[in-house]
């Protein structure tokens, strides 16, 4: 059986990806109390987890340019398609396994914009996991 993700929704997925690295100093400030939390921390440690932040920030949005600029070189069955699918594919379901693994224990503020933006958020999640591992089993085949 062969598979086949249309471009649109390759796009649609880095528009995504692009949208929550730009979102995340938001969701960090406003729903987590994030950077109060980390000015408790001691100065290098402050400086490491502000790093992984902006990497994690990076990551999402070089995806999304990547998904946007690049979407039939995705698709395409070379060596660099299938790692770069399977790299970003598992990038995604880690998140995803992480997310509902650990996350769930955690209250966010029970404002409606931010229970609504939590389904939100999980949903693209689960979306770019399904893109990327989809691609890359399509890629295999």
């Amino acid at each position: 059986m062969k598979i086949n993700i249309p471009d649109w929704i390759i796009i649609a997925g880095g528009i995504g990806q692009i949208f929550t690295a730009l979102i995340y100093p938001y969701i960090r400030h406003k729903v987590f109390d994030w950077y109060n939390d980390v000015k408790q921390l001691k100065p290098l440690n402050q400086e490491i987890v502000k790093t992984y932040g902006r990497y994690i920030q990076g990551l999402n949005f070089s995806f999304g340019l990547i998904a946007i600029l690049l979407p039939s070189d995705l698709k395409n069955g070379t060596n660099l398609a299938i790692a770069l699918t399977g790299l970003i594919g598992a990038y995604w379901v880690g998140k995803v396994a992480t997310q509902f693994a650990y996350y769930p224990m955690y209250q966010i503020p029970q404002k409606t914009i931010f229970k609504i933006g939590s389904y939100g958020m999980n949903f693209l999640f689960v979306f770019f996991a399904s893109i990327y591992t989809l691609l890359f089993i399509m890629n295999l085949i």
